[in-house]
């Protein structure tokens, strides 16, 4: 029972204890101005050294090979994938792993980027050698300039901080943060001196919001064939009707006998019609539809489709239309919110 009354002691006394609310807003203003400053001084100690490590990447004929170890192996990863989502080629190598077999990975045609904050990582200093006698070259991104590391490079970006943010003057936090601006710096002066555009951003996003907005094309999208609804212009409103209840899209296009679009019959058509018409059997489609209706080419970008389809009056459905005025397809909303466009 002494026992147990002790560990509810305790659970009660952990329950009680709260944070010191001014301290750790202190603390974590503090760490925020010195990883702040960490970048500033940073961006004033950029010269020389960068643009060639920008060129030396740029004109790379095979890949650019990151590694390093620790805090600095997972900003390493984190620059190889902005640097291939961006247009260069990349990929993350562990320095301990290459030490056993990986280093076959690289070859005299790549460029390798080691990070380390001391410069003076053993697994990363292992390397350099073979790496030399491969011919690969080296940039290293490193704390300290008289490094090993450092002199072992063909190009060294300073990446040196006064002091890191952990109150303890431990944790690697603010070398970390100048290490992970310093490599968006370069691969996005990289992206620019490529020519890199939002569709090759697209291209290599395929998954994202913004590949299927770039890279979706009505035709990826339209209903065509069977699906299509259509009637000729010399159709009757019930024919009309009996083909957008089977083709289920709140509208039909009307054609003439070249199949050129004359024009469009939807529902709201339909509604205004019945406070003029009496015989739907015999009341033509073509003196009730919308003539001159907003149409799209099946090239253009699906998100194209919702510019024009939110513009006053909005509209539910497009008709798709070929060089020739034919009718070849139609899109309605569902349809882009179905391929995730919308």
């Amino acid at each position: 029972m002494i026992a147990h009354a002790d560990v509810q002691s305790d659970a009660r006394d952990a329950s009680s204890r709260i944070v010191d609310v001014e301290r750790a807003l202190a603390l974590a203003r503090n760490v925020l101005d010195t990883e702040a400053r960490a970048i500033v001084s940073l961006s004033t100690r950029l010269g020389a050294p960068f643009v060639a490590a920008v060129e030396r990447m740029l004109r790379c004929r095979g890949r650019v090979v990151v590694s390093g170890i620790g805090k600095s192996g997972h900003v390493a990863r984190k620059l190889a994938a902005t640097l291939a989502s961006t247009g260069t080629p990349a990929f993350f190598v562990h320095p301990a792993e290459a030490g056993h077999g990986d280093l076959g990975m690289i070859t005299a045609d790549d460029v390798v980027v080691m990070l380390s904050n001391s410069g003076e990582t053993d697994e990363l200093l292992l390397l350099t050698p073979h790496l030399k006698r491969q011919g690969a070259a080296l940039i290293a991104v490193t704390g300290n300039e008289r490094s090993s590391i450092a002199q072992a490079a063909d190009v060294h970006l300073d990446a040196s901080v006064d002091a890191e943010a952990c109150p303890l003057g431990l944790a690697p936090t603010a070398s970390t943060t100048a290490a992970l601006a310093l490599g968006d710096a370069l691969a996005l002066a990289i992206l620019d001196a490529r020519g890199f555009s939002v569709e090759d951003f697209a291209r290599s996003h395929p998954g994202g919001a913004l590949g299927r907005r770039l890279l979706t094309r009505v035709a990826d999208v339209m209903r065509k064939g069977d699906a299509l609804p259509r009637v000729a212009a010399s159709a009757t409103l019930a024919e009309a009707i009996v083909e957008m209840t089977a083709k289920g899209m709140g509208m039909t296009g009307v054609v003439d006998e070249h199949d050129r679009i004359a024009g469009v019959f939807t529902d709201g058509d339909l509604r205004r019609s019945l406070a003029r018409v009496i015989d739907a059997k015999t009341a033509r489609v073509a003196d009730l539809m919308t003539t001159s209706p907003r149409t799209i080419a099946a090239d253009r970008l699906a998100a194209d489709c919702i510019v024009l389809m939110e513009t006053p009056p909005r509209i539910m459905a497009l008709l798709v239309a070929d060089d020739a005025g034919r009718l070849i397809g139609a899109v309605q909303m569902h349809d882009l919110f179905r391929a995730r466009v919308v």
